[in-house]
């Protein structure tokens, strides 16, 4: 096992992610201690005015979990990652889909991003195209038109349905990406040779990598992160 420095502080915009980190965890990194914070307001307001209009809140919100003991922050919504990404609180701050998007430029140059959120799309396209550092890439999104109103519904066998029949249907691509961390189940169901990526599994690992006596010191020294967390 891994020796922890301390807590990992999960933010996330709706409470059913929470039983999916906790079960990666306890599957992939039993003893890292999580700490869950959920603000669904964020996600709200950033789909009505945009990410950076709540970069008051998820500052204030990271902060807070600083002071509490995390010694890293993943953030779970792809619509407000980059703003938390950005944020300097003192410790690592992560979005849970960046290692999926390095997948999948690393998979090849034909991407196409399924996203049952609108919102999620301009700022999961902007992360591969940073990701693929300047190399050609094609990126297709596609929004799966009903999912998100069977997730608000409660009907998350619906949603996941319509997500795996969205990806067995596109061709022509190198990887799919599922933009957000609720479409992860969709992976095990499609039936398609394409690979489909999703960001929980590599999220998780990546912070919990940021918590490990190892990754605190890599994160100490100059150059010791990948990306900067301001």
């Amino acid at each position: 096992m891994p020796p922890y420095t301390g807590p990992l502080a999960l933010l996330h915009t709706s409470p059913v992610h929470i039983p999916v980190f906790e079960a990666l965890r306890d599957a992939s990194h039993p003893g890292l201690e999580l700490t869950q914070l959920v603000a669904g307001e964020l996600l709200d307001r950033a789909r009505a005015h945009g990410p950076e209009a709540v970069a008051d809140e998820v500052r204030e919100l990271l902060g807070r979990a600083v002071e509490a003991g995390a010694r890293a922050v993943l953030c779970t919504c792809s619509t407000i990652g980059g703003v938390a990404e950005r944020t300097d609180v003192g410790v690592p701050v992560l979005r849970v889909d960046r290692p999926m998007a390095a997948a999948a430029v690393a998979a090849g140059t034909r991407i196409v991003v399924l996203a049952a959120l609108a919102s999620t799309l301009e700022p999961t396209v902007a992360l591969i195209r940073d990701e693929a550092a300047g190399r050609p890439v094609r990126v297709r999104t596609l929004v799966v038109e009903g999912a998100w109103d069977r997730f608000e519904a409660g009907d998350t066998s619906g949603y996941v349905r319509a997500v795996a029949l969205a990806a067995e249907a596109v061709t022509d691509a190198d990887a799919i990406v599922l933009a957000q961390a609720s479409m992860a189940p969709a992976r095990h169901l499609a039936r398609t040779a394409v690979p489909v990526l999703a960001s929980p599994g590599p999220g998780l690992a990546a912070a919990a990598a940021a918590v490990t006596v190892s990754g605190a010191h890599a994160a100490a020294r100059p150059g010791g992160q990948r990306r900067p967390t301001a």
